[in-house]
C-alpha cells in the first residue's frame, strides 16, 4: 500500500473519530466495565478504555486501550483528554473477604482513583461523568435484620455506611454533587446492588457470592458439601449484568442528576441462592456454614420505585434467568482449569 494511501485512510479514521462523540470507560479491564465497553461500541461512539489491567476472559472491543494506574494524577488527566463523557467504574474492590481485609488500603487507592479521575475529568472539559458508587454507602443500622426493608436512595442519611468501602464511595457521592453545583460538570451517581455474570471474577478473593456459589457447584460431587460464609440466612439482591449495562447506559442520559439504586429487588437468602444453583446444576449439594467469615450485613434489597420514576424501566433478569448462563460459564472455566492442572501434575509426574 504507498505511503500517500495510508495517510489518506489515517486522517478519514481520524476524521470518523471527531464526528463520533468519545467515551471514557475505566474499569474497562473489569467485569462491568468491560462489558459496558461493548454496549458503547455497539451504539455507534468511539470509545477508550482504561484500566490497570486488561479483560481477563476475553479481548476489549474498545477502539483504543491503554493500560494506566489511575491512582496517579497525570494518569488521569492522560486518560481524560478529548473525551465528551467519562463512565466511572475503576475501583479497588472485590467480595465481602477482600473489601473488609484492608479498610486502608482500598479506602487510600479509591480516593486517590476517584478524586484524580473527576478533577480531570472536569478540566479537560468532559461534558458528563459517571460514578460508580454502591449499595455499601446505605446505613448498617437499616440492614440488621434478613427480611430487609428495601433501601430509598434518601436513606442514606444519617450515615453509617460500610467501613472502608463503603465510606470513601459515600464521599465521593458528595464530591459529584459538589462538582456539579459548584463547577458545573454534569454528574450522575449509580448504586450498584451485587452485579453478577459470565465473564466475570469467579476465583482468587475478589469474586463475589454468586461467582463464589457456582465455583464451588461446579467443583463439587453430588452429595459433597460446599463451605458457606456466615449461616446463610444473610438476605441479598443480585443483578445480573445484561440488566446493569442497560441502567448504567440510561442513568447516564438521563437528567436525573442525584443518586440512583441500580439493583434487583428479588430478595433471596444465602442459603437459598445455593439451592438455586444446585438445581440448575443438577447436584444435590449440602452446605457446611462456617461462621467465623465475614458475612457482611444482615439484610439488603433495593427500592427501585425512585428508578422506575425517572427511567420507566427497572432490571427485569430473574436471578435463575441469569444464573444459567452464568453457571454455565463458570463450570467450563473450571473444567478447562481443572484439566490444565490435570496435565500439569502429569508431566510433573514423569
Amino acid at each position: 500500500m504507498s505511503s500517500e494511501r495510508q495517510q489518506s485512510e489515517r486522517s478519514a479514521s481520524q476524521q470518523d473519530v471527531v464526528k463520533k462523540k468519545v467515551i471514557l470507560v475505566t474499569g474497562a479491564g473489569g467485569f462491568i466495565g468491560h462489558h459496558l465497553v461493548k454496549r458503547l461500541v455497539a451504539e455507534g461512539d468511539f470509545v477508550r478504555g482504561v484500566d490497570i489491567k486488561l479483560p481477563e476472559f476475553e479481548p476489549t472491543d474498545a477502539h483504543e486501550f491503554l493500560k494506566l494506574d489511575l491512582r496517579h494524577c497525570e494518569n488521569c488527566v492522560k486518560a481524560t483528554r478529548r473525551v465528551d463523557q467519562v463512565y466511572h467504574l475503576a475501583a479497588d474492590m472485590g467480595g465481602i473477604g477482600y473489601i473488609t481485609a484492608s479498610h486502608a488500603g482500598i479506602t487510600l487507592n479509591n480516593t486517590l482513583i476517584n478524586a484524580h479521575m473527576i478533577k480531570a475529568a472536569h478540566e479537560n472539559g468532559a461534558r458528563r461523568f459517571l460514578f460508580s458508587s454502591s449499595a455499601c454507602i446505605y446505613p448498617q443500622y437499616l440492614q440488621n435484620v434478613p427480611d430487609v426493608t428495601p433501601l430509598r436512595e434518601e436513606s442514606a442519611f444519617p450515615a453509617d455506611p460500610e467501613e472502608g468501602y463503603g465510606l470513601e464511595k459515600l464521599f465521593m457521592e458528595k464530591l459529584c454533587q459538589y462538582f456539579r453545583e459548584d463547577w458545573k460538570l454534569a454528574t450522575r451517581v449509580v448504586r450498584f446492588h451485587n452485579v453478577y455474570g459470565p465473564l466475570g471474577t469467579y476465583d482468587g478473593g475478589r469474586e463475589k457470592a454468586p461467582a463464589a456459589i457456582c465455583r464451588k457447584i461446579a467443583r463439587a460431587k453430588t452429595s459433597d458439601a460446599i463451605e458457606i460464609w456466615g449461616d446463610g440466612k444473610q438476605t441479598r439482591s443480585f443483578m445480573y449484568i445484561d440488566d446493569c449495562v442497560e441502567g448504567i447506559y440510561r442513568i447516564m442520559h438521563s437528567n436525573y442528576a442525584a443518586p440512583l439504586n441500580l439493583g434487583s429487588d428479588e430478595l433471596v437468602s444465602v442459603d437459598e441462592l445455593v439451592d438455586l444453583v444446585s438445581d440448575i446444576a443438577g447436584k444435590q449439594i449440602a452446605k457446611r456454614h462456617d461462621l467465623r467469615r465475614p458475612q457482611g450485613v444482615r439484610g439488603r434489597n433495593s427500592d427501585n420505585s425512585r428508578l422506575r420514576q425517572v427511567l420507566g424501566w427497572e432490571p427485569n433478569t430473574s436471578l435463575r434467568q441469569g444464573l444459567v448462563p452464568t453457571y454455565q460459564w463458570i463450570a467450563a472455566q473450571c473444567a478447562v482449569a481443572d484439566a490444565g492442572r490435570s496435565r500439569k501434575s502429569l508431566v510433573a509426574a514423569e
